[in-house]
C-alpha cells in the first residue's frame, strides 16, 4: 500500500444531502416544514424511508418500523414517498456535480463521490469547491447538502457526517490517521452492526485497536475484508472514484398488511413488483436475464427461487411470467407469506434504444 504521502494527494468530496426524501417533501408543502415528518407507510408493518431533522430528534431514523417511530414521537406526520420526483431532483443534483467534474460515483439517489483532483473550473482547494457545490444545490433544488472532503473515498464519507446538516468539514492527510484511530470501529463505514460486535469480541472497539491487529489476524478473521481493515485502520483507502460503476441488481418488495397463504393472492402481489423494476429497467435502457423472488414467510424464515432466460426480457410481462413460475414452485406454502420480492440480475444494456447508460440508473434508483 502506498503511505499518505504518497503523490499526488488525491482530492475526493463526498457529498450527502440532509434528510433527502424527508427534505424534498417539506420544500414541496410548507404546512410540513419545521414538524417531525416521516416518509414511509403508518400501516401496521409500515417502514420509515426517511425522517425530517425534526423527527430525528425524537429518536425516529430510517428503516424504523413506522409502529416504533410512532410510538417515540406521537405528533409523527407520515407522507407517501415519490419516488419520481427524487430521481428528478437527484439528476438535477447530478447535473450540478457535472459542471466540475466527470469523475462522480453516485451511491444513491442522495450521495456520491466526487473525485476532483483534477476539475473542470481549474480549482485548487476543494474545500472551496465542495462549499461552491453545496451552493449550487440550494439555489437550483432549494435543499442543503452536506459534504467531507479528504484525500480518499472512506474520510470524505467519514468527514460528511461531522458537521451535518448543511456542514462541510476536511480530513487531511496530516490528521487522518489521527481522526481514524479515536473513531468508534461501530461509526466506520462498511462496518455493520454484525461486524462491529465481532470486532468487539476480538478486543476491537476503536480504530486503534484495529490499528494494533496484523494484515494476517485481519485476513483470517474477515476475510476478503481484512485488507481494507488493515488500510483503512491507517487512513488508507486507495479506491478509486469510478464514474461508470454498474448496477448489479434490482429489486422491489412489498410487506403486507396481512399474511398470504393462498397461491392466487400472492401471485397477484407480483405485477406491481414486476412493473415497478421494469420501470427501472426502462428508465435506464437496460435489461435482464435473471430473474430472483423472494418470500418471507411469517416466521420471518425466507427462500429464494432464481431462474435464468438466454435471452434478456424486454417488458413487464417477461418478468411477471418468469416471478409467477418461480413462486409457483415454492407451493404449497409452509407458512403464510408476509413479503415478497422481485430482484433482477445479469443485467445488460445490449437490448436498449435509447443509448443511456447504466450507470445513469444507478443514480435513479
Amino acid at each position: 500500500m502506498n503511505d499518505t504521502n504518497s503523490n499526488p494527494v488525491r482530492k475526493i468530496i463526498h457529498v450527502d444531502m440532509d434528510a433527502f426524501y424527508a427534505s424534498v417533501e417539506q420544500r414541496d408543502n410548507p404546512e410540513l416544514r419545521g414538524k417531525p415528518l416521516a416518509v414511509g407507510g403508518s400501516a401496521a408493518r409500515g417502514v420509515v424511508a426517511a425522517a425530517s431533522y425534526e423527527a430525528r430528534a425524537f429518536g425516529v431514523h430510517s428503516a424504523m418500523p413506522s409502529v416504533t417511530a410512532k410510538r417515540k414521537c406521537p405528533d409523527l406526520i407520515f407522507v407517501p414517498p415519490r419516488f419520481d420526483v427524487y430521481r428528478a431532483v437527484s439528476q438535477q443534483i447530478r447535473e450540478i456535480f457535472a459542471e466540475y467534474t466527470p469523475m462522480i460515483e453516485p451511491l444513491s439517489l442522495d450521495e456520491a463521490y466526487l473525485d476532483v483532483t483534477q476539475n473542470l473550473k481549474g480549482m485548487d482547494i476543494a474545500t472551496e469547491i465542495a462549499l461552491e457545490i453545496r451552493s449550487r444545490i440550494k439555489q437550483v433544488t432549494g435543499l442543503n447538502a452536506s459534504a467531507g472532503i479528504s484525500y480518499n473515498k472512506f474520510l470524505a464519507k467519514m468527514a460528511s457526517d461531522l458537521n451535518k446538516p448543511n456542514g462541510q468539514a476536511v480530513i487531511t492527510p496530516k490528521n487522518g490517521p489521527a481522526f481514524v484511530e479515536t473513531l468508534p470501529v461501530k461509526k466506520f463505514h462498511g462496518v455493520g452492526p454484525a461486524t462491529a460486535e465481532r470486532m468487539h469480541k476480538y478486543g476491537i472497539d476503536t480504530g486503534l485497536d484495529l490499528k494494533s491487529k496484523s494484515l494476517a489476524f485481519l485476513q483470517e478473521h474477515f476475510g476478503k475484508a481484512g485488507p481494507h481493515f488493515y488500510g483503512i485502520a491507517r487512513g488508507i483507502d486507495e479506491r478509486q472514484v469510478k464514474p461508470d460503476r454498474v448496477r448489479k441488481s434490482i429489486g422491489a418488495e412489498d410487506t403486507f398488511t396481512e399474511d398470504i397463504d393462498d397461491l392466487e393472492l400472492a401471485t397477484a402481489e407480483l405485477r406491481p413488483l414486476a412493473q415497478k423494476v421494469w420501470r427501472y429497467c426502462e428508465t435506464g435502457g437496460i435489461s435482464a436475464r435473471t430473474v430472483t423472488v423472494k418470500i418471507k414467510y411469517s416466521d420471518f424464515t425466507q427462500a429464494t427461487r432464481s431462474r435464468t432466460s438466454p435471452f434478456p426480457m424486454t417488458n413487464a410481462s417477461d418478468i411477471l411470467e418468469a416471478a409467477s413460475a418461480l413462486l409457483a414452485s415454492a407451493h404449497p406454502f409452509t407458512r403464510p407469506i408476509r413479503l415478497l420480492g422481485i430482484t433482477l440480475s445479469s443485467l445488460t444494456n445490449e437490448e436498449a434504444d435509447d443509448g443511456q447508460s447504466q450507470s445513469q440508473l444507478d443514480f435513479g434508483i
